[in-house]
């Protein structure tokens, strides 16, 4: 069903997370402006029996955006956002709100100095997105995104009524980011290994996994995010219940040899529990071992 939302969209950076997003926005009629690095004629979008085709072309030249818009959706990893930023001047008025796709807890402090005009929103996204190699993106569960519960986060929502991603105005925000960012740093485990999530069905790989998610339970409660003991073996069955050939987004990078997001999902945890006080054995090891497979030398 198509519903009438008069505001202007545009997505930066139409990879798994990005394409998602404009699928579902140009399902109910709201097609997005598309802008990358790449130039494509479309993108498409497989989630269980549909297949959405979003029509381009993807922009590839900030300087020739002639207009900004009411919504922009910036979709492109950590390690992307300088090499973005002209996107965002070219895209952003004083009134533009600028809904981050992230992985982390840190982005208003990366992506809001690069932002002349608007306001920034975080946000938490929760579903999985496969980039394949014919260019297209399979969605292999439910969409939906987590945002803080404000007057920002809500003209997002509004942009994304009726899709097929749903979204939550999460009073509990910051808890919902930090539990995330757990999961997100159980997956380094999955780069130094080279293997999907079926490992973690090896007993050895599950007490390794629960131990590193408890050191980094410690962090996220030192930053005031209310979560359980509970969550590191909710957060491992989670990962056990997944097709034993799931990847994810920082293997498909470690495999491709493009840099890997490891500050923002491992190295934060190693940076504020030190300012705390936490003992961090595993992360003191796991750390280094990631930032020498993203950024070597040799």
């Amino acid at each position: 069903m198509t519903t009438e939302i008069s505001k202007t969209i545009a997505i930066v950076g139409p990879g798994a997370i990005g394409t998602t997003i404009a699928a579902a926005l140009h399902e109910v009629g709201r097609t997005p402006l598309l802008c990358g690095r790449r130039p494509r004629d479309h993108l498409t979008l497989q989630a269980g029996d549909q297949r959405i085709t979003v029509p381009g072309p993807v922009q590839t030249q900030p300087a020739q955006i002639d207009r900004t818009v009411d919504l922009v959706f910036f979709a492109v990893k950590s390690t992307q956002i300088d090499a973005a930023a002209e996107w965002l001047a070219a895209l952003s008025g004083p009134q533009t709100v600028i809904c981050v796709l992230q992985n982390g807890v840190e982005q208003l402090e990366s992506v809001t100095p690069h932002v002349p005009r608007g306001r920034v929103v975080p946000a938490v996204v929760w579903f999985p997105a496969q980039a394949l190699t014919d260019g297209s993106v399979l969605l292999r569960g439910d969409a939906y995104l987590s945002l803080p519960d404000t007057s920002d986060s809500r003209l997002v929502a509004q942009a994304l009524q009726g899709t097929l991603c749903l979204v939550d105005l999460a009073v509990n925000f910051s808890a919902l980011a930090w539990r995330k960012l757990l999961q997100n740093a159980v997956a380094g485990l999955m780069v130094l290994t080279h293997r999907r999530s079926g490992m973690f069905g090896r007993p050895d790989m599950a007490e390794l996994t629960l131990a590193y998610l408890r050191e980094c339970l410690a962090v996220a409660r030192a930053e005031g995010a209310e979560l359980g003991d509970e969550v590191p073996l909710e957060i491992l069955d989670k990962f056990r219940a997944f097709p034993a050939d799931m990847g994810t987004s920082i293997l498909t990078d470690r495999e491709a040899g493009q840099p890997l997001e490891w500050d923002i999902r491992n190295g934060v945890f190693l940076r504020r529990g030190r300012v705390y006080g936490i003992p961090m054995p595993i992360s003191d090891i796991l750390v280094p071992l990631l930032a020498a497979s993203s950024d070597g030398p040799g």
